[in-house]
């Protein structure tokens, strides 16, 4: 039984010896790990020699290399001393054969005629000796060039070509040279060009300085290159300029006024500079010479450049002033380099012209919108009392803003002038001046639109407004504009005194000359112009009712009653020329007020306005259309009516002692065409009329009656109030008969009618 529980148990669980032990497992795995470590040990220790060895032979190899380095300095060095030794012993052995030639010589003059084979035999064999040896000594020279263009010993290289060329001058001449000589002199040409190469790189360096520019300059005129170096040398000055330029340029905002002087100084400072170092360098050579004035004309033309690109607005007084101060300095250094040979004042006035031209343009563009007052009222103007005063005693209620236009006037041109400088005036003073009387013009047609003609009524106060207008037209034209300009024209007549002679065949005509009397005759066209206005349309007022009806019509001189002025006791004028004697003597004691202590020009207003009464008659066809009409009833008695009104109109002249030259002279006309119109309808003139002096009391006793009051329905238009004129007399010859008739055939007033005399429109003068 006990064997049978065994063998079962035995059967449950397996024996203990069919499991393999963990120390067998262990035996067995760590066997094969160690294998493979001892391997890759061995491996490491392998690469490990191998890099030893080569490591050990790279510093063997590098060794050797080091001594091999050595071993060819070295050889460089001997082979130096072995060029030397040869040179040496070429030397010696041309004297040796010098010596030998000299010996032949002496010896064959001693021993009398050898064979002729021998001697040139012996000839030969010497010529082949020397030509060996000279062959041998250029091939040394050429050997020692190299060196000292390999070490770059630019100067001693130079020195020697040059000591080469003197000794052999036929290497400097072209034609034709041995074969021999000419392989030498390709050799040399060849050398030549290398150290030119060397030159001009040393010249493109940017940190080049002068004392090596001038080596570089130097060796390329030994070289022969003189064209080349004058070239380098400019290209030099010019980029150091630039430079200092362009430093400055940033600077430019900062001086908006002076910049250009400074750029100005910049540029012809470095010309002059130029100039003498060429000189120095280069000689008096026309070639150079002209090759400096190309080189400074174009720099010259760059400055205007880029004095235009960086001015401030051409239409400011800073540009203006920027201009002006350019010709100032340009003009003065021009004048310092004539001494050095160089004249360029004319080039720099053609190129700074346009320019300056410009400015002046678009300143006095400006000077228009200010004076018309269409940039604003807010623009600051600031007038001394010397200028200010004599405008502002003008101003009213009313014409305030004219008055204002005219302050704006005498400010604007002040300003303009005060930026001029001496050498600008004397150069464009004749067309500163010019351009201002061409913006009196303007200004003076801006008062013609706003000048408002006189109503039918008109009252004091309403004749006070453009009298005042008037008067202050003609105070800047002749007080406030002379001391503005005097500056200019005190330049332009010292320099004409002193002889100064400027470039008139640069600018044109009248741009440095102007006669004062043409000028002033422009400003007293404008001002003419102005009083003529005035004129015409106080008259037409007068002439024209607000019907557009005429007042002074042919049909007055036939509806005359009465066979006779002359059985008449007191005959008077016709009514409108009645009219004319109280609107003179109402305008008269207005203008008595407003322009007090200008006499001269109220009697040249006064006399005006009776002229052009008289101016109109002449030429008003529709007047003389009636008279001269094959169906009007004339009578003797309108032919009287019309001479008694001219005499009266030419007494009113002489009483008031206005200038009546004129005025007689048109009147006379008048008279003359009228007997010629009645003359035709058969009336004779000499039974019709009395004596001319019987018109004269008759027109001088009719101007005292009218001063007295007289009443009554043939005076019933005439004015009330009646004011005794000045009876100051101011002769004709003060105001000439130009200066009273400057009206143009086409603003004559024959053709005027009343619609004209409605509110003007205000346009803008640009337009």
């Amino acid at each position: 039984m006990k064997m049978v529980e065994s063998s079962e148990e035995e059967d449950d669980f397996p024996s203990m010896e069919s499991v393999t032990p963990q120390s067998k497992i262990d035996t067995i795995y760590q066997s094969k790990t160690e294998k493979g470590i001892r391997k890759i040990c061995f491996e490491l220790l392998d690469l490990k020699d191998a890099v030893e060895n080569l490591c050990s032979n790279t510093l063997t190899k590098y060794s050797a290399f080091l001594r091999l380095s050595d071993e060819v300095v070295e050889m460089k060095h001997e082979l130096n001393e072995l060029q030397k030794h040869i040179s040496s012993q070429g030397i010696l052995v041309q004297d040796l054969m010098g010596g030998v030639c000299r010996e032949l010589e002496e010896w064959s003059q001693i021993s009398g005629d050898i064979q002729e084979v021998q001697d040139s035999l012996q000839t030969c064999e010497i010529n082949d000796i020397v030509y060996t040896g000279v062959e041998n000594q250029r091939m040394q020279f050429l050997d020692h060039i190299d060196v000292l263009l390999a070490e770059h010993k630019i100067e001693e290289a130079i020195e020697a070509i040059d000591a080469e060329e003197r000794s052999y001058p036929e290497l400097k001449v072209s034609g034709e040279v041995s074969a021999a000589d000419a392989s030498f002199k390709s050799a040399l040409l060849e050398s030549k060009t290398m150290l030119e190469n060397q030159l001009i790189e040393i010249s493109q360096q940017p940190s080049v300085g002068i004392l090596e520019l001038k080596m570089v300059l130097s060796g390329l005129l030994k070289l022969g290159k003189g064209p080349l170096a004058h070239q380098i040398f400019l290209k030099s000055y010019g980029s150091r300029l630039q430079r200092s330029i362009e430093d400055f340029l940033a600077l430019c905002p900062c001086y908006p006024e002076t910049y250009s002087a400074t750029l100005s100084n910049l540029v012809f400072s470095m010309i002059s500079l130029t100039t003498k170092e060429s000189g120095l360098m280069f000689g008096d050579n026309p070639v150079y010479s002209n090759k400096i004035v190309q080189w400074a004309e174009w720099e010259i033309e760059s400055l205007v450049r880029l004095v235009k690109e960086n001015a401030p607005p051409s239409d400011t007084a800073s540009a203006l002033r920027a201009a002006s101060v350019c010709v100032q300095a340009s003009l003065h250094h021009c004048s310092t380099l004539e001494s050095q040979g160089l004249k360029l004042s004319k080039l720099l006035l053609v190129l700074l012209q346009p320019y300056v031209e410009e400015v002046l343009e678009l300143n006095f563009r400006r000077a228009r919108r200010v004076v018309l007052d269409l940039v604003g009222s807010d623009e600051s103007i600031h007038l001394s009392p010397r200028f200010a005063s004599p405008l502002s005693t003008f101003a009213t209620s009313s014409d305030t803003m004219l008055v204002d236009c005219g302050m704006r006037f005498v400010f604007v041109v002040k300003e303009i002038v005060e930026q001029l400088t001496h050498l600008v005036i004397l150069h464009f003073g004749g067309n500163i001046l010019m351009r201002i009387a061409q913006l009196f013009d303007k200004y003076v047609d801006f008062l013609i639109k706003a000048l408002a003609g006189p109503s039918e009524d008109d009252n004091l106060t309403e004749l006070k407004e453009p009298l005042a207008l008037l008067l202050t037209a003609f105070t800047i034209a002749e007080e406030l504009l002379p001391m503005v300009i005097s500056r200019i024209w005190n330049v332009l007549y010292e320099s004409k005194e002193a002889g100064i002679a400027v470039a008139d065949n640069i600018l044109p005509a009248g741009n440095n000359s102007l006669d004062p009397k043409d000028w002033r005759r422009q400003l007293q066209h404008s001002l003419d112009k102005l009083r003529d206005h005035f004129c015409r349309q106080y008259v037409l007022s007068f002439i024209y009712s607000r019907d557009g009806e005429t007042r002074l019509g042919g049909q007055i001189y036939l509806d005359g009653k009465g066979e006779d002025l002359i059985w008449n006791s007191d005959p008077l004028p016709s009514l409108p020329f009645q009219a004319l004697f109280g609107k003179l003597q109402q305008l008269a004691a207005v203008a008595g007020d407003i322009l007090l202590g200008r006499e001269k020009i109220q009697k040249v207003l006064l006399a005006r306005l009776t002229e052009t009464v008289v101016m109109w008659l002449s030429d008003e066809q529709e007047f003389w259309g009636v008279l001269e009409h094959d169906s009007a009833p004339l009578r003797p008695v309108g032919l009287q009516q019309l001479i008694l009104d001219m005499h009266f109109t030419v007494e009113i002249a002489r009483f008031a002692g206005y200038p009546s030259r004129h005025v007689h002279k048109i009147a006379s006309d008048i008279i003359a065409r009228a007997i010629k119109a009645f003359s035709t309808r058969g009336i004779d003139p000499q039974s019709a009329l009395p004596e001319d002096e019987w018109f004269v009391e008759t027109a001088k006793g009719a101007i005292n009656r009218l001063l007295m009051g007289v009443s009554g329905s043939d005076t019933s238009e005439i004015d009330d109030e009646h004011i005794i004129m000045d009876d100051e007399v101011i002769s004709d010859s003060d105001v000439s008969p130009s200066s009273l008739s400057s009206v143009d055939t086409d603003e004559s007033f024959a053709s005027a009618r009343m619609e004209e005399l409605d509110s003007p429109v205000y346009t803008d003068s640009e337009s």
